[in-house]
């Protein structure tokens, strides 16, 4: 235990990360509700591991929930040791990156953006997901116009030129509704027309 705020004058103290994480993971074993605590703590760093080796957005986000859902189906397996949660996630995390690449090359659909090979140190690994976490959560910051541009261009990796393409679209669309032109079809309507 360390001192808490004040140095501990008033008899109070606080746990240590690793006393505070094992707890939290001992709690989530004996009431699975508890187990969002685990999740919101460990999220980004997972997406960020994920992010880095997958590349596309939609397979992120879909991995990153399988590897919480085996997480919260295997806690109970889970024995505290002093290592940290998240490397035990990185793991599933690396098995099911696998897995997909494995399931995705049988069915000739192998992206090649999906990079399950690849071997790094654990602190290279620790350092580049701290780095994305940081970088997700000031993307979280920017304004909600500024960061569906951010998403666009580097988390679906579209191309500047897709961008722009869908900016001209929607001037266009507007320029067109602003006359009032007639015969317009729905989907210039609704702008929902793909790059």
């Amino acid at each position: 235990m360390i001192r808490g705020p004040g140095g501990g004058e008033n008899g109070l103290t606080v746990p240590d990360t690793d006393t505070a994480e094992r707890l939290a993971i001992e709690g989530a074993q004996k009431d699975p509700a508890l187990f969002a605590e685990l999740y919101e703590n460990n999220f980004e760093r997972v997406y960020a591991f994920i992010g880095r080796r997958v590349g596309d957005r939609f397979v992120t986000e879909d991995l990153t929930s399988e590897v919480f859902h085996q997480a919260l189906a295997n806690l109970s397996r889970f024995e505290w040791r002093g290592v940290p949660f998240a490397a035990w996630l990185f793991k599933i995390a690396r098995n099911a990156i696998i897995d997909r690449a494995k399931r995705a090359a049988r069915e000739g659909e192998f992206p090649s953006s999906l990079d399950a090979t690849e071997e790094t140190s654990p602190q290279d690994i620790e350092e580049e997901i701290e780095h994305r976490a940081k970088l997700f959560k000031l993307v979280e910051r920017l304004q909600r116009d500024q960061r569906r541009v951010i998403e666009m261009r580097f988390a679906e990796e579209k191309s500047e030129g897709a961008v722009k393409q869908l900016q001209f679209r929607a001037l266009e669309n507007l320029r067109t509704w602003g006359r009032g032109r007639p015969g317009v079809n729905s989907e210039e309507q609704t702008g929902n027309r793909n790059v």
